[in-house]
């Protein structure tokens, strides 16, 4: 068949960049990229057949340039613009602009994007179809006042919400009357800063809900095809983390009745292209949430489970074909889960992480899928959003497609930057969500904190001494390596002792060589063990003990050595680096008061001289598309603040000094 377009230009960047680069090459359409300048060199410019550059960092300055967008469309001769998720992919606008220049938006007409864009409208529509919305007002006031009315006509908690939001952006949980101020302030604020319209509003909080969703696809010749559903309760901060298809709740009956209700929807609206209806469902009922009009982010767990290819149909109805797909030819099979892997600490409550990636190795096997957006030595930027890559696997069963995502997930190496991947792993392991058993809250219920500080783990330990053994083998090796100490136990003139420090500790390990490859293994007072070393040269580490195979990676740090195992990353510092010292233990609140992140001062909450108490808001940030609150780590007084409302701060700047009361 001959290809819909000659040539696509995709108005995004990262993994959903790569996703529809791949997609085109797969239809035989050329591509083209669109670059900032610290993108120049990322992955879905160097797969793409022409790339043109569109400004520098800052997405207003680049991925949010409409005209050059469509400038750039029509100097590389492309035929249509896909606008991939995020950015400009609902904003009706651009999809405006793009039309009147003559090119195809693929993607629901801007009348429909508008419309849908924004909720309020969206929640009437549903309700003139005759599908359940969550009970909330009609009204859009602005008032402290006005929204605690509400509120309480409502009943708490409820939600707020930005009229022209997603993605978990302005939505915030509020509990009693005296929290709503701050908090739609906060919410309006940021809604303003994602999309532009600081319109907010409330619907009553329901208690335990899941979230789940059904893809839609609409023709332009009025036909239409819901795909199943997705389930997306896992979440954190209303951003979903994980995600499954098909949902471990659905009967078939509730399946079909919330495809048809999303369809009533859809049609009502003059829906065309690919589209998302999401639901909140409780107590075996569902409402109506909200139309996204745009491919998802979670996309691969329904192409996963039905072989159809989304990216491919919608480029095929942008041109005007016919969805070639009744709904009796829709069929679900086996199970799909997807993790997205974040760039963030969950150590540091996670906050958003940048650096230089020095491994990126994603797994590989039977059931195993990765869309990915950055390559090894990639640098992630303060500047976009935090997703790195997205993990999905598939199996006949939902207890095998677990079991294969749990495994992917240790195999997963990942250095440099800090990532959620132990999190994730956490996520599968937990009994509850092995069984099912989950909801929109689960995250805030069942994440135990008090992990991060567990013990480091021998096999750890033992991978660590293989990095020095191999390092220590290789040409030019350097012996002056700070990790390398003198001790008193010395089996042979080659043993070797190596201290490493973990949570304050040093630990002092000796291997003694017994025959190539082969050592004994011994923790300072502990009987030794015999292990295999596997020579490498790569970051990828191999350790023999007995008939156990450990496997892990590690990179040397400008602090020590970083080691990845099982999903979690370990960092050890050599003796050289010392544990924090009664001087910087009395400087240790101070230090909370720096930056945690490159990011925009978007409020300042105290001035010289005030008085505060432990906990009491400082300095609000925004990073990442999200708002970060520094807070005073103790009682004080404000000596200086350093920065102003809208100032740039780069990451460990001060931003309060707090003094003695």
């Amino acid at each position: 068949m001959t290809p819909p377009f000659d040539r696509i230009l995709v108005a995004n960047r990262g993994e959903i960049a790569v996703r529809i680069i791949r997609a085109c090459r797969e239809m035989g359409i050329g591509s083209v990229a669109v670059y900032s300048e610290p993108d120049a060199g990322s992955l879905h410019v160097r797969l793409a057949d022409e790339a043109y550059p569109i400004g520098p960092a800052p997405a207003l300055q680049s991925y949010l340039r409409m005209e050059a967008l469509i400038q750039a469309a029509e100097e590389t001769g492309a035929q249509a613009i896909h606008p991939g998720y995020g950015f400009l992919a609902e904003n009706p606008e651009f999809a405006r602009l793009v039309a009147e220049a003559g090119l195809t938006w693929i993607g629901p007409p801007a009348d429909v994007i508008a419309l849908l864009g924004d909720k309020l409208a969206a929640k009437r529509l549903a309700m003139a179809a005759g599908v359940p919305v969550v009970p909330g007002f009609e009204g859009d006031g602005t008032s402290a006042w006005w929204f605690v009315g509400q509120a309480e006509q409502i009943g708490f908690p409820v939600m707020i919400k930005a009229a022209a939001g997603g993605g978990g952006k302005g939505m915030r949980v509020v509990n009693t009357a005296a929290e709503l101020a701050a908090a739609a302030a906060a919410a309006s604020r940021e809604a303003a800063a994602a999309f532009g319209d600081s319109r907010i509003f409330l619907e009553r909080a329901l208690a335990s809900p899941r979230h789940i969703e059904i893809q839609i696809f609409a023709d332009s010749h009025g036909h239409a095809v819901y795909l199943g559903e997705r389930e997306c309760s896992i979440q954190r901060r209303h951003q979903k983390v994980m995600e499954e298809s098909p949902s471990p709740v659905l009967t078939p009956q509730l399946r079909a009745a919330m495809g048809e209700a999303a369809l009533r929807v859809v049609r009502a609206a003059g829906y065309v292209n690919a589209g998302t209806v999401e639901f909140l469902f409780a107590n075996d009922e569902f409402y109506f949430l909200e139309v996204n009009t745009r491919i998802q982010v979670e996309h691969p767990v329904t192409e996963m489970v039905t072989g159809l290819d989304l990216v491919r149909l919608q480029i095929e109805i942008a041109a005007g074909r016919h969805l070639r797909l009744s709904q009796l030819d829709v069929a679900a099979r086996g199970h799909a889960i997807e993790a997205r892997l974040y760039a963030e600490d969950p150590a540091r409550g996670f906050l958003p992480a940048t650096g230089r990636l020095h491994v990126f190795t994603p797994p590989e096997g039977p059931g195993i899928r990765n869309d990915v957006g950055v390559e090894p030595g990639a640098e992630v930027s303060p500047h976009y959003d935090p997703i790195l890559a997205k993990l999905i696997v598939r199996a006949e069963t939902r207890g095998e497609a677990l079991a294969r995502l749990r495994s992917a997930l240790d195999d997963y190496g990942i250095l440099g930057v800090a990532t959620n991947q132990s999190f994730l792993r956490w996520v599968a392991g937990t009994p509850a969500f092995a069984a099912g058993h989950m909801d929109t809250g689960f995250v805030d219920r069942e994440w135990p904190e008090a992990k991060l500080g567990e013990a480091l783990p021998p096999e750890v330990l033992l991978l660590a001494v293989a990095f020095d053994v191999n390092r220590s083998q290789r040409p030019n090796a350097d012996h002056q390596n700070p990790w390398l100490r003198s001790g008193n136990w010395r089996a042979s003139a080659a043993s070797r002792r190596y201290v490493y420090e973990w949570s304050g500790e040093q630990i002092a390990v000796d291997a003694v060589p017994r025959t190539p490859g082969a050592w004994d293994v011994a923790k300072e007072g502990e009987a030794p063990e015999a292990v295999r070393v596997v020579p490498g040269e790569s970051s990828r580490l191999t350790v023999l003990r007995g008939r156990t195979v450990i496997t892990g990676f590690a990179v040397e740090t400008g602090g020590g050595i970083d080691i990845s195992w099982r999903g979690t990353v370990y960092h050890l510092k050599p003796p050289a680096v010392s544990s924090e010292t009664g001087e910087q233990g009395a400087r240790a609140g101070q230090e909370r008061l720096l930056a945690p992140m490159p990011g925009t001062v978007v409020r300042v909450l105290v001035r010289p001289g005030q008085a505060v108490t432990a906990h009491e808001p400082l300095v609000v940030m925004e990073a990442m598309k999200m708002e970060h609150v520094i807070e005073a780590p103790h009682p004080g007084v404000v000596g200086e603040v350093m920065f102003h409302e809208g100032d740039m701060v780069p990451a460990g700047s001060p931003l309060v000094r707090l003094e003695e009361p």
